[in-house]
């Protein structure tokens, strides 16, 4: 059945039911089809240029609405901020084109988690009917959040990395780089060799990827873990950024380090000095979020007279162009090269950054896709609402 179809059915009867889908009905709906996620997210960053969709905040643009807890209170019981990372996010939105839904990630994370033998961050993403304002589905969404943040680098790299790149570097070997894997290796098909760095080379994640990249890819020549950065760096053709640490623990970065023609992606957090990265292109995903970021957050100035950092690399860009650094025109989106706007990589020796920042409509284009594929196929739970409204507008 059609979301239309579902859509008149509830009309007709008054009866309004939703579709709930579990982790493993995801699963089922092909929300780890990584190839297809890349497709819709280059879908869906079109739109995102076209202005054809909404995010919360005056803007229009932000990323979400965070709950954040005290560091103390002088209530018992209240819950502080003192388990390193404990959060809860809002993330609405509203996307245009076939989709035309609106749609919520809502985002509870909790350092401790790992001791509890709990994800850090448990997710759940609910669709809404535009027009009704109705519930669609609720469903799992760490697996969606995961392959809809993955499948951005995969394309970039589509848009912009030589076609003949064959060394890919992982920098961070968690769980969000595992899915920019295996969305980067849907289109860069000449991969032959992996670089990974992590905190050490015997540290459990890093052991952990080298293995799951050896059992997944077993095409590839070499797959190797990296002492330090600049090990992993040299000679890559890709580098996917998707670090996890302290703030301002960030990894620094030297412009000496990238080869010519290298695509570097930073997904999490990334340092590098301002005057080398003055003459690299760089390309985002959404400036205007970049710019709310930049507003939010209101940096103060080093003893050199720079911004300080903030790790988010979009970030630094507004901060860069603020300070005189740079030009705004000098900055690229994805939508306008997705667009014919702008051109994708000009030369391949140029070296190319692109920060990327997670986005509600990635959330609601990929959860809808994964939605619409479990009504075609009778996957999932319809749970009720009512079957006649008690009250009524």
């Amino acid at each position: 059945m059609s979301i239309e179809e579902e859509k008149q059915k509830m009309l007709e009867s008054g009866k309004l039911r939703f579709l709930y889908l579990d982790e493993e009905d995801m699963i089922e709906a092909g929300v780890l089809d990584a190839k297809r996620c890349v497709d819709v997210m280059e879908e869906t960053i079109g739109l995102l240029e076209d202005g054809d969709f909404l995010m919360g905040g005056p803007e229009h643009n932000a990323h979400g609405l965070m709950l954040e807890f005290p560091k103390k209170s002088s209530i018992e019981g209240f819950p502080l901020d003192d388990s390193r990372d404990r959060r809860f996010i809002a993330m609405p939105a509203y996307l245009g084109g076939r989709f035309h839904v609106a749609g919520e990630k809502w985002y509870g994370s909790n350092g401790k988690n790992r001791s509890r033998g709990l994800p850090r961050s448990i997710l759940m993403t609910m669709l809404n009917d535009v027009d009704t304002g109705a519930p669609l589905a609720f469903m799992s969404a760490n697996l969606l959040s995961s392959m809809r943040t993955g499948a951005m680098p995969g394309l970039a790299s589509k848009l912009l990395a030589r076609k003949d790149s064959r060394v890919l570097a992982l920098i961070g070997p968690g769980a969000i780089n595992r899915s920019c894997l295996r969305a980067i290796m849907t289109n860069a098909v000449n991969i032959d060799t992996i670089k990974i760095k992590g905190s050490s080379p015997v540290s459990a994640t890093a052991l952990s990827m080298k293995k799951y990249v050896e059992e997944k890819y077993p095409q590839l020549k070499k797959v190797e873990i990296c002492e330090t950065l600049e090990e992993a760096i040299r000679d890559s053709d890709i580098v996917s950024e998707a670090v996890s640490c302290k703030f301002g623990d960030w990894p620094v970065y030297k412009k000496e380090w990238f080869k010519p023609g290298a695509l570097i992606i930073s997904a999490s957090v990334f340092n590098m000095d301002k005057e080398e990265l003055k003459d690299i292109r760089k390309i985002v995903d959404n400036y205007k979020m970049y710019e709310d970021y930049a507003i939010e957050d209101e940096m103060g100035y080093d003893e050199n007279g720079y911004r300080k950092p903030t790790g988010c690399m979009g970030e630094e860009f507004v901060y860069m162009v603020e300070d005189g650094l740079i030009e705004r025109e000098s900055i690229d989106t994805l939508g306008e090269i997705i667009r014919g706007k702008k051109t994708g990589r000009k030369s391949e020796e140029e070296v190319i950054l692109v920060a990327i920042e997670g986005m509600p409509i990635e959330d609601v284009a990929w959860g809808y896709e994964c939605y619409t594929k479990a009504l075609e196929n009778g996957i999932g739970q319809k749970l009720k609402v009512w079957n006649h409204p008690a009250m009524a507008d």
